[in-house]
């Protein structure tokens, strides 16, 4: 007799846990992503608040391939170079980054935007249809030091495609694509995984 009341005690536990997080996730108080806040440490603390925010360098130009590639290559020391052959050449890590560029060796600069391995996502695709790089990676022109700022999430990134999380349109405008089936991108499987 005991057992099968504490068997109906963590049956109903499981029931009601699995209600309660279903509740807070269709509530959108909880989100299942990827590393949201994730801010690892490089090896050359390299600021995007002072060059992309103080400076206003354009990400397109460190991040040179990012409009005609899957992905939106990390800078090589060619492109540092261009200012700091001149630009700042007393700095310890402006030196560090020189010495490197000199001996021809790569920084092994940490991944900060993770996604999991059976996900593609083109950056090229995203650019090219004007999408602005804060929509996926945030205020970075704020960011002393680069982390994750979205979760990523598959649920997210549909919304996107499907112009549920676009501030720029109008919700009327958004709800006459929807019930038209046009959606921002597509939302086929096959556009993310491959």
């Amino acid at each position: 007799m005991a057992k099968k009341i504490l068997g109906a005690i963590v049956g109903l536990g499981l029931v009601l846990g699995l209600c309660a997080f279903v509740h807070q996730l269709t509530n959108n108080k909880l989100s299942i992503g990827y590393n949201v806040g994730y801010k690892p440490d490089q090896p050359v603390p390299f600021s995007h608040k002072l060059h992309a925010g103080q400076y206003g360098i354009d990400c397109k130009y460190c991040h040179t391939n990012v409009a005609v590639s899957k992905h939106s290559s990390v800078p090589s020391l060619n492109i540092c170079m261009n200012c700091h052959l001149s630009v700042a050449t007393d700095k310890k890590w402006i030196q560090h980054i020189t010495e490197k560029y000199e001996k021809n060796e790569p920084i092994a600069w940490k991944k900060v935007h993770l996604l999991p391995d059976h996900v593609k996502f083109n950056h090229s695709a995203h650019i090219i249809a004007g999408k602005d790089c804060k929509t996926c990676h945030g205020p970075i022109e704020e960011m002393e030091k680069v982390y994750q700022y979205k979760d990523l999430s598959m649920g997210w990134c549909v919304n996107c495609h499907r112009g549920n999380s676009d501030e720029s349109l109008s919700k009327e405008y958004i709800q006459e694509l929807n019930e038209k089936g046009h959606y921002q991108a597509p939302i086929n499987c096959s556009t993310c995984h491959y």
